[in-house]
């Protein structure tokens, strides 16, 4: 059967909040198979229909589970972040760090004010001097990525000849 420009939306969408089902082919449960409204390519859906089956209409655990192409620790998972946070907390959230936890603004504002008194210190001296002020070990990404761009004190680039 040919994917419809709504579904291929759908699924774009689903993708960019991070709830596109990667199993969707393991989903077996039958309303998910012939009935257009289910569909397995939505997380949340799934999920949600997986605890439903359980909990009101009395499926065993572990039959759900693969019935939707989960395992029972899967499961567990999405029961508890339904009872934690309601149907929002079936989206699965970001793994890793939700900032810069390492770049506080004390370090921010202290490589500004490096930076502004001396323009052309390297990023590893950066790096250095941030260890032995706050103890925290950066990246010498991180703090280019911190502090953005150099500014050219050289002046414009010649044009380069061919």
């Amino acid at each position: 059967m040919p994917a419809y420009p709504a579904a291929d939306e759908k699924r774009a969408a689903l993708r960019a909040i991070g709830a596109l089902n990667p199993h969707a082919d393991a989903v077996t449960d039958p309303a998910f198979v012939s009935h257009p409204f289910f569909d397995p390519h939505d997380l949340v859906q799934v999920k949600y229909e997986m605890l439903r089956r359980v909990h009101a209409d009395g499926h065993p655990i572990t039959q759900a589970a693969a019935a939707f192409g989960f395992s029972r620790p899967a499961f567990y998972a999405a029961q508890a972040a339904l009872a934690r946070g309601g149907l929002p907390a079936l989206v699965p959230q970001r793994r890793g760090p939700r900032r810069r936890h390492k770049l506080r603004p004390e370090v921010l504002a202290f490589l500004r004010q490096v930076r502004t008194d001396e323009p052309l210190v390297p990023t590893r001296d950066l790096v250095e001097r941030v260890q032995a002020r706050f103890g925290v070990a950066l990246h010498p990404r991180t703090i280019e990525r911190g502090l953005g761009p150099r500014p050219n004190l050289l002046g414009p680039h010649p044009p380069s000849s061919p």
